[in-house]
């Protein structure tokens, strides 16, 4: 299979972030194949700026703003850009429950998602799933262990069995209980191996992101919760496991590097020649090691999982307190060991409905939040 003909347009949400400067580096090197039409940042006028001189997009927003600006401004934006005629592929690299309507709107109106917005599925899978099919649109994941698994089952018959997602174990994998309640916020930002924005870091090293995986590989690859396992895997290199059900098991590897899953997610299922991504070298790996989790230190993890299982509105809950409780530890409000204890109080006392709409999704969202944020008032008064 080859690309098709002549440039594919596309729309990047969240410019300025990690993912979203990488894309830019992967797109600069496929001009022949892939012109941007559409630019959003949150509120990082000067960068968005820079990009608009460089790209000349035929749209550009600032979805964290409402205030006075030369773009439109506030989270229609992402709608807006999303849903741009000229765009064929919607880079969704927003962080937080803010990237969900974005990706609604693009699947509807046909469009190809390259997913780098993981909150979009943990929150309403069912209704993501229900977009595509009603407006003819795909999701393709930019997260390296879900791009992993795709890269491992594209072309291969039904027969996926299990799935293995590699953790790096962040950069409180050896530490103690103890050490790990009492971690500053600039030993939670010092992950190992991936560089990238502040609040995902801090899900990292709660393993609140390895959760998160779980439940969006669930509704990517239609697997249960029982079939879904994750590993320590300091080294990073092996991103995901793919057992299938005579027990054969294949693996994707890299050296740690978001480009690769970006740029697969703009060609899947083909690939393009790619000078700028670093080529593998079994020796520079050095040897891989597993490990299991230590799911009594990594509370958030169990949690996340036990919402996914539970459904409805669980999982939207599960991912309000984390972003509620990672925020109130970045800010210097609470102790890094208090993001799970909020994350557990606020999910014991929800009783989750069915996931059936929008609103549905984002009054449980609001809920957590306002639950979340009481918890953590309390902890600290």
């Amino acid at each position: 299979m080859t690309l098709p003909r002549g440039q594919r347009g596309v729309a990047l949400l969240g410019s300025t972030g990690s993912i979203g400067r990488s894309t830019l580096d992967v797109l600069r090197r496929h001009r022949d194949h892939f012109r941007l039409v559409a630019l959003t940042a949150g509120r990082n006028e000067e960068e968005l700026a820079s990009q608009v001189s460089e790209w000349q997009p035929a749209y550009a927003g600032l979805a964290g703003s409402t205030g006075d600006s030369r773009w439109p401004s506030g989270p229609e934006v992402l709608v807006e850009a999303a849903t741009h005629p000229d765009a064929d592929i919607v880079v969704n690299a927003v962080v937080g429950a803010a990237g969900l309507e974005a990706t609604l709107a693009a699947l509807r109106a046909g469009k190809r998602v390259a997913l780098a917005n993981k909150e979009t599925l943990v929150m309403a899978g069912d209704l993501v799933a229900q977009a595509a099919c009603a407006g003819g649109g795909e999701i393709v994941p930019i997260d390296s262990e879900h791009s992993a698994v795709l890269q491992c089952i594209t072309g291969r018959d039904d027969s996926v069995a299990r799935l293995i997602l590699t953790a790096s174990g962040g950069p409180f994998r050896e530490w103690s209980a103890g050490q790990v309640w009492h971690a500053t916020v600039d030993e939670a930002l010092r992950h190992p191996t991936w560089r990238m924005g502040h609040k995902i870091t801090v899900d990292c090293a709660t393993l609140a992101n390895k959760a998160l995986e779980l439940i969006e590989a669930h509704y990517l690859f239609g697997l249960p919760y029982d079939a879904l396992e994750v590993v320590v895997h300091p080294q990073s290199i092996v991103h995901a496991f793919v057992e299938f059900c005579d027990g054969s098991v294949l693996a994707q590897l890299g050296f740690p590097s978001m480009e690769l899953p970006i740029l697969y997610a703009l060609t899947h299922p083909v690939r393009l020649p790619d000078a700028g991504v670093r080529r593998f070298d079994p020796v520079a790996a050095g040897p891989l090691t597993f490990e299991p989790v230590r799911t009594d230190v990594f509370r958030a993890l169990a949690s996340g999982i036990a919402a996914g299982r539970a459904g409805g509105t669980a999982p939207a809950v599960f991912n309000a307190a984390n972003e509620v409780a990672v925020a109130a530890f970045l800010e210097g409000g609470i102790p890094f060991g208090l993001i799970s204890e909020t994350i557990e109080r606020t999910l014991q006392a929800h009783v989750p409905v069915p996931a059936s709409s929008v609103d549905a999704v984002r009054a449980a969202d609001r809920w957590a939040r306002d639950k979340a944020e009481q918890s953590v008032r309390q902890k600290c008064s």
